[in-house]
């Protein structure tokens, strides 16, 4: 092989991993669900694909953000930085942002005095917990503070969230979720090829 075919060989192999990072960086990221805290609406072995430039793109090196294009809202799902260890990535659903009350009561869940209306959690503890340091069924009311979220998981029994650690910061948000391109049933040792390209909500 000639020196130019070795030269065009690596032009094309450095530009392709030059856009592979572009893309990973600004656009879109792949992120594995390792845990339970969403079911059943993401199952452990579900891998998605994250919208990153959807609430902006983050300037390198920096926690500034540009091109805003939206803000998160009630509902989305998204992956952020865990508050207690910026190393790890959290994925939870937003239900509340800044300006609004909330607060828990036995199991439910009221954002500026109305009860949300959620058929995507799931409660798998059929008792309440009203112990006061126990916030997890009573907690609140809390007002959001500017430019942060009230996240909390969709298996909400069993979710590590903002109930427990408080609210997650706008800068340290990643990305917000849209679709699973793959799933693995590390239990049986299959795919789950249903799931596969369901968008994510």
């Amino acid at each position: 092989m000639g020196k130019s075919k070795i030269w065009e060989y690596s032009k094309a192999i450095i530009t392709a991993l030059i856009l592979a990072l572009i893309i990973r960086t600004f656009i879109v990221q792949a992120f594995k669900i390792p845990s339970g805290s969403m079911l059943q609406t993401l199952l452990i072995g579900d891998h998605i694909l994250v919208n990153k430039f959807i609430y902006g793109t983050v300037i390198p090196f920096t926690d500034k953000r540009i091109l805003i294009l939206k803000k998160p809202e009630r509902g989305d799902i998204i992956v952020f930085k865990y508050p207690e260890d910026p190393d790890r990535d959290f994925i939870k659903r937003v239900i509340a942002v800044e300006g609004d009350i909330i607060y828990g009561k036995n199991g439910d869940v009221f954002v500026n005095g109305k009860k949300l209306n959620e058929p995507y959690i799931q409660h798998t503890d059929p008792n309440y917990r009203t112990h006061p340091i126990e916030p997890r069924d009573n907690f609140g009311p809390f007002l959001v503070p500017k430019d942060k979220f009230f996240v909390m998981g969709d298996n909400r029994d069993q979710s590590y969230d903002s109930r427990f650690w408080g609210y997650v910061d706008f800068k340290m948000i990643r990305g917000k979720s849209f679709i699973i391109y793959w799933s693995w049933d590390s239990v049986n040792a299959r795919p789950r090829l249903s799931r596969i390209g369901k968008l994510t909500e």
